[in-house]
């Protein structure tokens, strides 16, 4: 490597950190749009077969927008009403028959007097203080994620339009054997695709279910605790059972042994299945994907990334597993 190549790098490295930093703020939503581009794109293609790039690009951005802003702004309002019922029941011991089995088995075991309310209810009120010291952090967070959703709408409409392009250029850029990238780009193409209509698409449907037999058995605040099982279901094998399996518990200890009966059987085989068949079904069409890549990358991304790293994370762990892949299958000709 003679001097002025060195120099190059070194400066090529120097402004990619700094790049860096000025997206790092905003990176969740930059990979979030990266997904949506990647979702969108085969759509993009057909569109631009009736009208121009970028009127297809807009019209995209625009219906996505919509698509996914007005069901998550009422499936948000809908939970915390359920939220707030919830907080209120406990607060105004509208509950206290239903869990007097619990109080007084607890206080038989300690031999002292339990009052599950009143300590909930003090725990709902020292919350309530914490959210109102932390207000300006608060507002700073929600100015953060509304740049955020802007930059995001921004870079996904130029993403659509000139994505091709752009793959072009790192294509010529890459310096790497045309063979090895075209197995490089589909490996990681078939594992996205496994992630994101994959496991995204089964922990929908089995949230859903596990919601529904909920439903049938009486549990309240089914929204809340449908919401939460959709995104517990990214963890294979354990995900909705963390909601129905006490739930059912929760039944059979005040009495209600057809109902908890009926949750528990229901989770065992009905969600159970559901997590067994769709996910081979799905999943195995596009990608081999270990239940391990996806624990590994769910967990690690919400912790490196919050919530989007529950879609981010498995990606990246699987484009990693691809690249090893294709290292080693042509290494020979690297």
């Amino acid at each position: 490597m003679n001097a002025q190549r060195g120099v190059l790098l070194l400066l090529i490295a120097a402004l990619s950190y700094l790049s860096f930093q000025l997206v790092q703020p905003y990176f969740p939503y930059l990979i979030g749009a990266v997904l949506l581009a990647y979702i969108f794109s085969p759509i993009q293609a057909k569109l631009e077969t009736r009208i121009s790039p970028t009127a297809a690009a807009a019209l995209l951005v625009v219906g996505a927008t919509v698509a996914l802003l007005f069901p998550l702004a009422v499936l948000l309002i809908a939970v915390a009403g359920d939220a707030i019922r919830f907080a209120q029941a406990f607060a105004a011991d509208d509950i206290t028959g239903q869990i007097e089995p619990a109080e007084a088995w607890l206080a038989e075991q300690f031999n002292q007097d339990v009052n599950i309310v009143a300590e909930v209810a003090t725990r709902i009120e020292g919350l309530a203080g914490v959210v109102l010291g932390t207000a300006p952090d608060i507002i700073g967070i929600l100015a953060n994620a509304t740049i955020g959703l802007g930059l995001a709408v921004f870079v996904l409409f130029y993403l659509l339009r000139d994505g091709d392009q752009l793959m072009v250029w790192i294509r010529s850029a890459t310096p790497l054997p045309e063979s090895v990238q075209t197995k490089l780009y589909t490996r990681v193409d078939d594992m996205t695709r496994a992630v994101l209509l994959g496991h995204v698409l089964v922990a929908v449907i089995q949230g859903a279910i596990a919601g529904l037999g909920l439903l049938v058995v009486g549990i309240s605040n089914i929204l809340l605790w449908t919401s939460v099982m959709v995104l517990l279901a990214l963890l294979p094998f354990i995900g909705t059972f963390l909601v129905w399996g006490p739930a059912s518990i929760y039944l059979l200890w005040t009495g209600d042994l057809l109902g908890g009966g009926f949750l528990l059987v229901y989770g065992t085989i009905i969600v159970g299945i559901s997590d067994e068949y769709l996910r081979p079904v799905i999943v195995d069409r596009y990608a081999e994907v270990s239940p391990a890549i996806i624990v590994i990358g769910v967990i690690g991304g919400l912790s490196a990334f919050g919530v989007m790293g529950l879609f981010i994370g498995p990606v990246i762990v699987g484009a990693l597993k691809a690249a090893i892949e294709v290292f080693d299958e042509q290494y020979e000709q690297l």
